[in-house]
C-alpha cells in the first residue's frame, strides 16, 4: 500500500514539475528574437551570392578544390585562399589573384591556368566567390544564388 502512496506521490510531483516548465515556456519564447535566430543557425544564408559568383564556386570546385580544398579552406600542400585573399593577405588585391592564377607557382607546383585554357571570365568569378568567401559574406556549403542575379 505504501509504495503504490508514493509511486502516486512521485508521478504528481513529476507532473507539477512538468506543468510548471510547460506554463514558463510561453514567457521565455517571447524574448527570443527568432529573425537572429534564423540568421546563425542557417549553414548558408538564402540569396548570398551573385549569378557570377555561383559560376565561380562551381569554376572553383571544377578546378582549384583538388589542391586549394573545398570551398577555399586550403590543404596539406596548398594555402586556404579564404585567407589569401584577405586584405592583409598574400594575395590583397584581384589584380594580385590574375596574376597568380594565370602565371601559377611553379616552384609550388601551381599551374598556369590561362596556359591551360582557363578564360579570363571564369577566373574573375572564381576570384568574386572567393573574395565573398574570404569576406565572410558566404559560408561552407552550396552557396544559394541571389534572385536579382
Amino acid at each position: 500500500m505504501r509504495t503504490s502512496i508514493r509511486r502516486f506521490l512521485g508521478r504528481g510531483v513529476a507532473s507539477a514539475a512538468i506543468l510548471a516548465v510547460l506554463v514558463a515556456a510561453p514567457g521565455a519564447a517571447q524574448d527570443v528574437n527568432w529573425e537572429q535566430y534564423r540568421k546563425q543557425t542557417q549553414a548558408v544564408p538564402r540569396d548570398t551570392i551573385s549569378q557570377t559568383a555561383y559560376q565561380g564556386w562551381k569554376q572553383y570546385e571544377l578546378n582549384c578544390s583538388r589542391c586549394h580544398g573545398e570551398f577555399g579552406v586550403g590543404s596539406s600542400f596548398a594555402p586556404a585562399l579564404t585567407v589569401s585573399l584577405k586584405n592583409d593577405g598574400t594575395i590583397p588585391t584581384q589584380a594580385d589573384f590574375v596574376t597568380v592564377v594565370c602565371a601559377g607557382r611553379k616552384e609550388k607546383g601551381m599551374p598556369a591556368w590561362c596556359e591551360a585554357g582557363l578564360e579570363m571570365d571564369k577566373i574573375m568569378n572564381i576570384y568574386e566567390y572567393l573574395k565573398a568567401r574570404a569576406d565572410g559574406k558566404v559560408g561552407l556549403g552550396r552557396p544559394a544564388v541571389r534572385s536579382d542575379g
